[in-house]
């Protein structure tokens, strides 16, 4: 324990002056609940996609299904692994030193937390794009965007998200323990080296970029839901498309909200040598933050769907007795009707059809 240049006491460094204390009980209570309604919020998407995946296998769903799929478990593996690694830690009284003399608990739990950090990020800008591709170009998405194609984008996906969390212990740069003993991230105290800046403003900087991805193609997929709705009045009455619009609102505002303060944090102590007292607790909150979004995110599928919201309406409309939504709304689904009405305004056969259309009559 004398000699600081121990490779096995790299991540102890940071126990010397540790000025960030919780409360043991309150936190041991945080991670049980965190950990066990992630799994259990998981676990029922989970057998929600498979369900759908099964009943309906059209080319259309079946990659959205993949991709939220693949999503999900990773979610519960994040707080499978993380939670099981922070509740030892807070169960061992936080004494490091005692169960991580060689630093691989800490190296483990650095390598989890960026990975399962990423890698919902990155699938989430995924699911982002494939959806903008899906209601934009339909055809294309059709007849490109294969199964196997989103296999290989969700491999991609996961090899780059451990390619990041492994480029540390690559370099020869140990996880270290955050302030509070609770946690491994990379360096976040004293940071003067320009590769453990590098390493913070590069999980930012990818985070964010995810977040701007997935901001910019929902919007692009909602602005052309309407579009479509606003057209296809005439012809099919009142056929709207609330449900798509309500579950890309919801992605955007769970994972800007949870998300952002971490990011944002993460990039200002890789540009700011100087820490600020409450930069510990600042943390705390924005790790729970965006450890809300992965209990979040399976919610939005499992509650903003057709069925339940025409439920929740007609529970309101019998306590409240009022009228908000005429419920022919949801007589067909929003999602079939854009992709439907997309790929006929594209078609060129469909115009030709339709220009022939006068003529057989006349010729009658």
């Amino acid at each position: 324990m004398n000699s600081s240049k121990s490779p096995g006491l790299a991540g102890f460094g940071i126990l010397k002056n540790t000025t960030c204390h919780t409360e043991k009980k309150i936190s041991v209570f945080f991670s049980i609940i965190f950990m066990t309604v992630g799994i259990l919020s998981n676990s029922l998407a989970i057998a929600i996609l498979m369900k759908a995946y099964q009943r309906f296998r059209q080319k259309s769903k079946a990659s959205f299904l993949l991709l939220a799929s693949g999503l999900v478990i990773t979610d519960l593996f994040g707080h499978l692994i993380n939670g099981a690694i922070a509740v030892f830690v807070y169960a061992s009284d936080k004494d490091w030193i005692r169960f991580n003399q060689s630093n691989i608990l800490c190296s483990v739990f650095g390598i989890c937390m960026v990975f399962f950090g990423l890698c919902p990020l990155f699938l989430g800008s995924v699911m982002a794009v494939e959806r903008c591709i899906g209601v934009t170009k339909p055809i294309f998405h059709s007849t490109k965007m294969t199964s196997k194609h989103v296999k290989m984008m969700l491999t991609m996906v996961c090899l780059f998200a451990v390619l990041i969390a492994l480029l540390p212990i690559l370099r020869f740069r140990a996880y270290q323990i955050q302030a509070s003993r609770t946690w491994c991230f990379y360096k976040t105290e004293h940071v003067e080296d320009w590769e453990d800046r590098f390493y913070l403003l590069l999980f930012s900087c990818l985070g964010l970029l995810a977040l701007a991805i997935s901001f910019l193609c929902n919007a692009v997929t909602g602005v052309t839901l309407l579009r479509v709705k606003f057209k296809s009045q005439q012809r099919q009455g009142r056929s709207h498309h609330f449900e798509m619009i309500i579950q890309l609102l919801a992605i955007m505002c769970v994972s800007c909200i949870c998300w952002s303060p971490f990011l944002v944090t993460m990039a200002r102590i890789g540009i700011n040598e100087n820490r600020s007292k409450e930069t510990c607790e600042t943390i705390l909150f924005a790790l729970r933050m965006a450890t809300w979004n992965q209990i979040l995110d399976p919610w939005v599928y499992i509650l903003l769907r057709k069925a339940v919201l025409k439920n929740l309406y007609k529970i309101t409309r019998g306590c409240c007795g009022i009228h908000i939504i005429n419920l022919h709304m949801w007589e067909l689904s929003s999602i079939k009707n854009s992709l439907k009405v997309a790929a006929i305004s594209e078609s060129p056969v469909s115009s030709k059809q339709i220009n022939l259309q006068p003529l057989s009559t006349t010729g009658q």
